[in-house]
């Protein structure tokens, strides 16, 4: 080393002492730039470049590995519902933290954070009274801001679909180092099935002993099958159109499936339901599609006094029909809506993820498709289509 680079490194930390603030953590080289799946037109990404800013004191820098393609994000590639384009996307995201503010200490559980370990973001506050760091369970994500959705800005690097992703100060983040690449992926959408089935408790109708239907076997589905599993809820019907995902539904802890295809009429589907049950109706169910029809008909399934959960509408997906004496009135039905997650439904996740380990569930294999960023066209296009069960964007 010579005499004029160990001046400037002198000078360097020198500087750094009279201002007091230490620089920033980090790990290995970051780049200058880094890149970025911008939705920039309707079925279009394009990989973008953008400069990576310097961090704030309360900021962090998080290498992506890999993150789920969410319903959502199907919407907002097929149609823009949420009127975002140009929008950087990608919610269901993990990654490894290189670099750290000098204020970052712990996560939002009270963890510590270091560089290097693993992590998820969940929300990032607003100026709301309604919702604060450490009172968890007033209201649901949607009173909030998330990585993935969120508007254009200067920093561009706001959605897991991407190289790095700036985690600002206000956000929540959590450490979930123990959990391996898989499972990190699956925490968004397995914390919206917490999140239901904390709902359907509420009832108190859901038990050990319950009969529970379960219509639509997505990945939605699939996941409510694997928590009511975990809880010890042995006799769960699935109901869907394709053979291939009852087949997997049983892998996930169904013990009968029902396919609708093969059921002419209402009538016939629900004596299907019952027969599956060994002659009796559901005492819960859970609606899992976003197909109006499918909520007309999950009435049918439950007994008197049943109840259900209604989770499948994220967005706007039309006008459904029933007979509010017939569905709900004379059978006493209780219903509860569910609508993405709590801050306390989320740390709730990591535990539900190492239970369904432990017991055998194969929730690994609900990733049936990785693709890298370059591909994330077609990897939105194979979801459209309904090629696999879960999609991810992994990073190499």
């Amino acid at each position: 080393m010579n005499e004029k680079n160990i001046e400037q490194i002198v000078k360097q930390v020198l500087a750094q002492m009279g201002s007091g603030t230490p620089a920033p953590s980090q790990s290995g080289s970051v780049p200058e730039k880094a890149r970025v799946a911008m939705l920039t037109e309707l079925e279009h990404y394009e990989i973008k470049e953008y400069p990576i800013p310097p961090l704030g004191d309360d900021d962090i820098l998080v290498k992506v590995e890999g993150c789920g393609v969410c319903g959502t994000d199907a919407h907002e590639f097929k149609r823009d519902p949420f009127g975002l384009i140009p929008v950087a996307l990608g919610h269901e995201g993990t990654g490894e933290i290189v670099k750290m503010g000098k204020n970052v200490k712990v996560d939002s559980a009270g963890k510590p954070l270091k560089v290097g370990d693993k992590v998820v973001t969940c929300m990032i506050f607003k100026d709301n009274p309604d919702i604060t760091m450490y009172d968890l369970n007033k209201q649901n994500v949607g009173g909030a801001d998330v990585y993935g959705l969120l508007p254009d800005d200067d920093i561009h690097l706001n959605g897991w679909f991407s190289d790095y992703i700036f985690v600002r100060g206000g956000s929540t983040i959590f450490n979930v180092s123990d959990l391996d690449l898989d499972s990190r992926i699956l925490i968004e959408p397995c914390a919206v099935l917490i999140h239901a089935v904390e709902r359907a408790k509420s009832t108190g109708i859901l038990r050990f002993n319950s009969r529970v239907a379960v219509q639509g076997c997505g990945p939605i589905g699939l996941i409510c099958i694997a928590v009511l599993r975990t809880m010890g809820i042995e006799n769960i019907v699935a109901i869907d159109g394709e053979e291939q995902r009852l087949e997997f539904a049983k892998k996930m802890g169904a013990t009968n499936t029902v396919n609708f295809m093969n059921h002419k009429g209402i009538d016939a589907l629900t004596d299907a339901v019952k027969d599956a049950f060994g002659g009796y109706l559901a005492d819960f169910a859970f609606q899992c599609t976003g197909a109006p029809v499918a909520h007309s008909n999950i009435y049918k399934f439950i007994r008197n006094a049943g109840g259900l959960c209604e989770l499948g509408f994220f967005i706007n997906g039309g006008d459904a029909t029933i007979n509010p004496h017939f569905d709900i009135c004379s059978k006493e039905i209780t219903t509860v809506g569910s609508w993405v997650y709590t801050l306390r439904d989320y740390a709730t996740t990591f535990d539900f993820l190492k239970r369904a380990k432990a017991i055998g569930l194969p929730m690994s294999e609900l990733i049936t498709h990785k693709f890298p960023l370059d591909k994330i066209n077609e990897a939105h296009q194979t979801n459209l289509n309904k090629e696999g069960i879960k999609i991810a964007i992994v990073n190499q």
